[in-house]
């Protein structure tokens, strides 16, 4: 059976292989994953945006991001998506972004949205969809424990990366790495203190995105940090990103919120690079603590951790990419998470119908 699933991104952010954020990357991985699978992949996602499958582009913003463009990208994205499903043969609707709930398609196509972000970082009525055939799910076991109890949450399918595309030979340089969108969250501040008292040059990449408080934080937290040995690149696509994390000595995750995966890390892993990381969110699900890196509480103990992180394997380090975070893993069991809400939204279809019962997509490890 072929399917034809309809992928839905954040209006503001392009798509594809050189995405910065997560949720486009994992959109990027499945589209390519459906693609080759023989299925129909359509994408609606902004200007800009490289996909495998049909793209159905809204208008891309280019100045400063408020209110009133959010909800005015929120309106492009909801006037496409019911485009679309006048245009294809829709089976399964897969939203990826924080606010999707704005643009909800009508009808009772199946539709799965992946909470890519912190339970709390959603308002209430998303764990209590009155829209029929629509279900939730997170991407690590600890991100799915603090989400509210909800009729459709589904168990988490954890992500992945290209392990393949991301394993070159380079040798390694004497750096930390901190890779990442420049925010307060992230606290990347933190990762240059850390680096400058283990004595280290520290390379941070990423991209500031038009936000008011993310410019603010660039400007009061970084640029002050930066130095000779200290120093800001920018924004990293693809092939950059696999040169940086191959040749880093070890990649630095000092995030300040309960991480709700880290794809970066699981990036680094398959350059074989160990990452040093506070221990919030998913982050002890992701990291092996003294095999892949090294879990740590504060910027004090960061530091410390780089000093003895050439103590760890680099081949362990890809092992655990390649057997726990693999994009195939990950593709394959959407596919069978798709198919298996076709399939009960079919048999099922009336409201008040038991529960959906799921089969198994495995836990976090």
């Amino acid at each position: 059976m072929k399917l034809t699933i309809l992928s839905v991104a954040y209006p503001l952010t392009p798509v594809g292989p050189d995405a910065v954020g997560g949720s486009e990357q994992i959109l990027t991985l499945l589209d390519a994953a459906l693609t080759r699978a023989g299925h129909r992949s359509v994408v609606i996602a902004c200007e800009g945006s490289n996909t495998c499958g049909a793209l159905m582009a809204t208008p891309k913003w280019d100045g400063e991001i408020t209110d009133e463009v959010r909800s005015w990208a929120q309106r492009q994205h909801h006037i496409m998506i019911e485009q679309a499903l006048r245009r294809w043969p829709v089976d399964l609707i897969h939203m990826h972004s924080l606010d999707f709930y704005t643009y909800l398609p009508s009808g009772r196509i199946p539709m799965l949205a992946t909470l890519h972000l912190p339970p709390d970082w959603y308002p209430e009525d998303v764990y209590r969809l009155s829209r029929p055939n629509s279900w939730i799910h997170g991407v690590s076991a600890a991100q799915t424990r603090d989400c509210p109890p909800a009729a459709n949450l589904l168990s988490p399918i954890q992500n992945g990366v290209d392990c393949e595309r991301l394993a070159i030979e380079l040798s390694k340089g004497n750096f930390a790495l901190a890779l990442g969108r420049i925010c307060p969250e992230k606290g990347l501040h933190l990762a240059l203190d850390a680096a400058s008292a283990a004595g280290i040059p520290l390379m941070l990449a990423g991209e500031v995105f038009r936000y008011q408080e993310h410019e603010q934080y660039f400007h009061d937290e970084i640029v002050p940090r930066l130095t000779s040995r200290h120093r800001f690149l920018g924004p990293a696509g693809f092939r950059k990103k696999r040169r940086l994390l191959t040749q880093a000595k070890c990649l630095l995750v000092p995030s300040l919120v309960a991480e709700t995966s880290s794809l970066v890390a699981m990036e680094a892993f398959a350059c074989g690079t160990p990452v040093i990381a506070f221990r919030n969110g998913a982050l002890p699900e992701v990291i092996e603590d003294g095999r892949t890196g090294f879990l740590v509480d504060d910027e004090r103990q960061m530091g410390e951790a780089i000093r003895a992180v050439g103590l760890l394997d680099p081949e362990v380090c890809r092992h655990a990419a390649r057997e726990r975070f693999s994009a195939e893993r990950m593709t394959r069991r959407y596919l069978e998470r798709y198919f298996h809400l076709i399939e009960y939204s079919r048999v099922q279809p009336q409201p008040g119908a038991p529960a959906l019962r799921e089969t198994p997509t495995g836990d976090a490890r």
